[in-house]
């Protein structure tokens, strides 16, 4: 057939990492890429993509993500801030943490520099304005989330954040919590480097406008996933599954007498809303109606670019102004 075309399972990309940043302020941005090149991160096996949200706020850090995730060509993904600064490790230890990891465990998704382990613990390598030369670990250690400052994401994972989130907080818990659904897991490694943080914040309202925000999207996070999480029967067109975080529900209600019993209700309900249907309408208008409740108390069914060298002289004016949605810091 002269239109298909095999997908070559072993394919590897001439790109190792790309390398991606929301951009407020060009001028650390160029510095950025230049701690990148200087330690190894050379353009002909790596790529920088940026969004420039300088000028105008383009896109939140969630829609970011899932268009860098799209449009990366390199087989890791580093998603990071426009303030970090890499200086005592290069990517021959990159390279050599990756191994470890991988070794360690090959459906790793995601790897960062701090993350939470528990309840009170914290696995972080990272120097910021918190601290210098942090080393909280062993390293690796599996985390349940990762902080956004600097993650990198397997692309053949296939990873995203969620698309009805917005903001610029959680998005990297978003992504940890995904990666942990589709079967992958998340990692804190010992790679070094400096977070310059509160150090390149914009002070005054601005910072204080970006922070009040955090618990609106933390709010945002928790309700989305007790919806997603939630207890539920499932038809598919050959059986019925019943899905819940709880073993004895779990095992009750997977049984054959449960499911048994579920479909019989769901028949009978079905039987009786077509009686009572007005005659204008047909059994096949009410297959589609969305309001009617499922059995047994559940319901069934219910621009990136590609980055040159910035150069500072040319880009400060772009830092004059910032707004919320900008801080990305």
């Amino acid at each position: 057939m002269t239109l298909a075309r095999e997908i070559a399972l072993q394919a590897r990309s001439a790109v190792r990492y790309s390398i991606c940043t929301l951009v407020t302020k060009p001028n650390e941005y160029s510095a950025l890429q230049q701690s990148f090149l200087e330690a190894g991160f050379r353009e002909d096996i790596c790529e920088f993509l940026y969004i420039d949200n300088s000028e105008v706020n383009q896109c939140d850090a969630f829609a970011a993500v899932n268009r860098f995730l799209q449009e990366a060509r390199g087989q890791f993904v580093i998603l990071c801030h426009q303030d970090i600064r890499l200086h005592d490790d290069r990517i021959d230890d990159m390279e050599r943490v990756i191994a470890q990891v991988t070794q360690l465990d090959p459906q790793w998704g995601v790897l960062g520099n701090a993350g939470g382990v528990a309840p009170g613990q914290l696995a972080i390598r990272i120097t910021d304005p918190k601290g210098v030369n942090t080393a909280n670990g062993p390293f690796p250690t599996h985390v349940d989330a990762l902080d956004e400052n600097f993650m990198i994401v397997r692309r053949a994972a296939n990873l995203g954040v969620s698309g009805d989130l917005a903001g610029f907080h959680f998005y990297g818990t978003d992504l940890c919590i995904i990666a942990d659904i589709l079967g992958y897991r998340s990692y804190v490694i010992d790679f070094h480097l400096h977070h310059l943080g509160g150090e390149s914040t914009n002070k005054g309202k601005t910072k204080n406008s970006f922070h009040s925000s955090y618990p609106k999207i933390r709010r945002a996070l928790t309700q989305k996933y007790r919806r997603a999480f939630r207890p539920r029967w499932i038809q598919n067109t050959g059986t019925i599954l019943y899905l819940s975080g709880s073993r004895f529900r779990h095992w009750l209600l997977n049984g054959r007498t449960a499911v048994n019993l579920a479909k019989s209700i769901g028949r009978a309900r079905t039987r009786l809303k077509n009686r009572l249907l007005p005659p204008e309408r047909t059994s096949a208008d009410s297959s589609v109606d969305s309001s009617v409740e499922s059995p047994v108390g559940h319901v069934f069914g219910r621009g990136v670019r590609r980055a040159p060298h910035f150069s500072a002289s040319t880009t400060d004016s772009a830092n004059a102004s910032t707004n919320v949605a900008r801080s990305e810091n």
